[in-house]
């Protein structure tokens, strides 16, 4: 499976927990510290409205401002559908994941953003499923993917203070757990 491919059935996922919720869910505490629902979509509705500006070469000074705030109106989901739509494209189109990104971090190329990407709606689907006590199990092939990238790249993540710290892990934990516990989660974690 190709890396547009991961990212783009990422994108499903979360907007298939999206999709589930309720009008007074919103405002429900996630697995992400000081975020409810809301602010968790907005997060990455926000991600997804920056992704084919800066796919396409675009600074972090040229987007400029037009994405902060709230991006979800009064209808999250198709704020939500648009955005990721967009992203989906730009991730997917041809040499994208060959162009140089320019992150607020430094430049980057287009295959190590498309990564990131592609675990932050993983890992924040499992987030918003758990907020609003929907099946948390993740695709076992995201799992593994994402597993596989992120393993060279956890110590980094969390000395920047992007991933908190990771929690102890049971003897014999999936792989889901195991995946969890490296972005700072804990599998048994019910905030409803």
């Amino acid at each position: 499976m190709n890396l547009a491919e991961l990212h783009r059935r990422s994108c499903e996922h979360f907007g298939a927990h999206l999709r589930a919720v309720r009008q007074d869910q919103w405002t429900a505490p996630t697995p992400c510290a000081d975020w409810d629902v809301r602010t968790l979509v907005n997060h990455v509705v926000g991600e997804d409205l920056w992704t084919a500006p800066l796919m396409a070469g675009a600074t972090i000074e040229e987007v400029g401002d037009r994405f902060d705030g709230d991006v979800l109106g009064s209808d999250p989901v198709a704020a939500y559908t648009g955005a990721a739509d967009a992203a989906v494209d730009a991730v997917s189109a041809d040499g994208a994941l060959g162009r140089t990104v320019h992150l607020s971090f430094g430049d980057v190329p287009g295959e190590e953003y498309a990564w990131q990407l592609f675990a932050d709606h993983l890992i924040h689907g499992w987030d918003l499923a758990q907020a609003i006590g929907a099946d948390d199990r993740l695709d076992p092939e995201l799992v593994a993917a994402c597993a596989r990238w992120f393993a060279e790249n956890e110590d980094n993540y969390r000395g920047a203070g992007a991933v908190a710290a990771r929690p102890e892990v049971p003897a014999g934990a999936d792989e889901q757990t195991v995946l969890l516990a490296a972005f700072g989660r804990r599998a048994s974690n019910d905030v409803r």
